[in-house]
């Protein structure tokens, strides 16, 4: 791979920069990479590779004639003995003062960071996300675990000093590991948001039993290969791959807490299995959403348009923050449609390799069939100003590759509205009077994840900030409308259907997620 000192930092805001020499690298990197790839590559449990199971082979989203290699799926003797290994790993990672583990976890960061091309190139692969879109997740996933080190650091392994009650009492509040957590992660993400889980489980001294979605074991494979590099001691992070191990560890009886990121349903479901256990397990989810934007009488609507285009479209919307919904006011609503479609039709659609694409393939069939009733439905409740359709020929019939998606004229109560479809689709609304009824509307969801408004005038942005009911919000912002947190600047997480604990990761308040309060109190001797 030719040098890659130098090169400018790729995060997703940063959208202005000059990445050419990130691209003149990627031209070579991407073929010595593929070049690379094959074989069959075995479970990690317990400091071991474990290759008890079936070999299954991934195929890349962006082609399906391109091989990502074979992966084997555990077995439930896998699964167990994973969680075996955890537990036994657990008293001397957890012992450990907590100093000690950030050394090795900021080892891990530094061992994630010589990878970082690579592992965007395969996510790039593994997903179909563009290429900035895939270094950008590596970059993100070597500040989180920084992020997470600093704050541990900070808050002095999250150890308080408190009031005694005599002159003679010593007491202070300590937060302290759970034991076995398993990190259970999706494919849109599976570089940075595996490792935000399973960072902040580690740093706090739990051990770790990972499955990455089924797809998602090639970037997955290359974390683990990061750790262990770090020095990580064996058995405190282990690796089982394979469709049906999810339910597997959900079931498990040795595993003491969940972290997932996935869909509602799903989410659901482990957090009413966790609540039949004898006693209280923690679920740490993030659980998708319905991201609104608003486009008030007082926004420019260009500005407005490319936020709504960029946060709607990039990783073909296959993200929880993605925009999926727009309020616009009727003021400005045909400027703001208008520079919509301008702005989407420019956009290029196509294989993720290749440096000016911004838009790859939907991640399945499965997928293309959620985008395609949309669509549908669309057409016979309103109408498609752009898009809706399956393109087709050369690279296209190697993949879901479909258009970027703008729809209007829709009911206002119309699901397309409420439910999250993880596509290239937004639904556009016209509303008159005040910013309170548009603001409403997009409250109306079971979701609560970000929402973007675009206003020049202070109170709207105020009534904004006051009122809409999700986790992560943006104003003005030019870059992407809805979507884009970055460890340490924005926190990035949930309320109602969207998350559970009212905690966000990315932000001060996630470690301590993976930790539980013991009081401490000493009588010294007179």
């Amino acid at each position: 791979m030719p040098s890659q000192s130098n090169l400018p930092r790729v995060t997703y805001s940063n959208v202005s920069a000059d990445f050419t020499p990130v691209h003149d690298m990627l031209d070579t990197a991407i073929p010595e990479f593929k070049a690379k790839l094959g074989g069959i590559t075995p479970n990690y449990i317990d400091g071991a590779d474990d290759s008890d199971g079936e070999p299954y082979e991934i195929v890349s989203p962006a082609d399906s004639d391109l091989s990502l290699g074979s992966f084997v799926t555990g077995t439930q003797g896998a699964v167990d003995r994973a969680v075996a290994a955890a537990r036994k790993a657990y008293p001397a990672w957890s012992g450990m003062a907590w100093n000690e583990r950030l050394g090795v976890m900021r080892r891990a960061a530094e061992a994630l960071a010589a990878k970082k091309y690579d592992l965007g190139i395969a996510s790039v692969l593994e997903v179909g996300k563009s290429r900035l879109e895939g270094v950008g997740e590596a970059e993100e996933a070597v500040d989180l675990i920084n992020y997470y080190c600093d704050e541990t650091e900070r808050n002095k392994g999250y150890t308080i000093a408190m009031k005694g009650a005599t002159p003679a009492e010593e007491t202070r509040s300590v937060l302290r590991p759970y034991g076995v957590f398993s990190v259970i992660s999706p494919f849109n993400f599976p570089v940075a948001l595996s490792t935000n889980m399973m960072s902040a489980a580690l740093i706090g001294g739990n051990t770790v039993v990972f499955h990455p979605t089924t797809n998602g074991a090639l970037t997955g494979s290359m974390i683990i290969d990061a750790f262990k590099e770090a020095g990580l001691p064996p058995g405190a992070l282990n690796i089982v791959n394979g469709s049906g191990v999810g339910p597997k560890l959900v079931d498990a009886p040795g595993i003491d807490g969940i972290a997932f990121t996935g869909s509602y349903d799903v989410g659901m479901g482990i957090h009413r299995k966790m609540a039949e256990s004898p006693f209280g397990r923690p679920l740490i989810a993030e659980m998708g959403g319905k991201n609104p934007a608003y486009v008030s009488e007082f926004a420019d609507p260009d500005m407005a348009a490319e936020g709504v285009m960029r946060s709607a479209y990039g990783l073909t919307g296959e993200k929880c923050s993605a925009c999926s919904s727009a309020y616009v006011h009727a003021s400005v609503y045909d400027a703001f449609i208008d520079k919509l479609v301008e702005m989407t039709g420019k956009l290029k659609v196509g294989n993720p390799e290749e440096r000016d694409v911004f838009m790859g393939p939907i991640v399945n069939r499965a997928a293309y069939d959620i985008f395609a009733k949309a669509v549908e439905e669309a057409r016979a409740d309103g109408s498609v100003a752009f898009g809706g359709e399956r393109l087709s020929g050369g690279i296209f019939d190697r993949g879901y590759y479909i258009e970027p998606t703008i729809v209007d004229g829709l009911p206002a109560d119309h699901r397309l509205f409420k439910d999250e479809l993880f596509a290239p689709f937004v639904a556009v609304a016209r509303y008159e009077g005040d910013l309170a009824s548009a603001i409403a509307r997009g409250n109306d969801v079971v979701y609560g994840l970000t929402a973007g408004v675009y206003s020049s005038r202070p109170e709207d942005v105020d009534l904004f900030f006051a009122t809409a009911e999700a986790g992560v919000l943006y104003a003005n912002r030019r870059s992407n409308a809805t979507a884009g947190a970055w460890p340490g600047y924005q926190s990035f997480g949930g309320w109602k259907g969207s998350g559970l604990s009212g905690k966000s990761g990315l932000g001060p308040h996630y470690p301590p997620l993976f930790l539980r309060e013991q009081s401490h109190t000493l009588i010294k001797p007179e």
